[in-house]
């Protein structure tokens, strides 16, 4: 479940660092309205969050303030959450919600894989 969790939010702040990337080099304004922000602040809040979500991975994996690692993973799953199912956003069919599910349910597998992680391993 740890690698999993470790898989699941480095995979998820490489996807946001591209997004936030080309929409600036384009220059064009992100519209993800799921998200609490527009324009071109999304795209500076995406290119900090898909930042600060590499570090904490790579310090989790390191073993280094795992902490961190478990409260990004519940910011996480609480903006999807909070974005997907307790805002005005709207689904446009069963296949985008089915979409939603699977992702938020991986988020709250991985907030799950985040809290095993920090427990100390026994010396050898």
């Amino acid at each position: 479940m740890r690698v999993f969790s470790y898989l699941f939010h480095g995979l998820l702040a490489l996807f946001l660092l591209a997004i936030a990337l080309v929409a600036l080099s384009s220059g064009q304004a992100l519209q993800l309205t799921m998200l609490p922000w527009q324009g071109r602040a999304l795209t500076w809040w995406l290119l900090g969050a898909a930042l600060a979500g590499l570090v904490f991975v790579i310090l989790a994996v390191c073993r280094k303030w795992r902490p961190l690692f478990f409260l990004w993973s519940l910011a996480v799953l609480a903006v999807m959450a909070q974005g997907f199912f307790f805002s005005h956003y709207y689904f446009a069919g069963p296949p985008e919600l089915r979409g939603a599910l699977y992702l938020t349910g991986g988020a709250l597998l991985a907030a799950f894989g985040a809290w095993f992680q920090m427990r100390r391993e026994p010396l050898r």
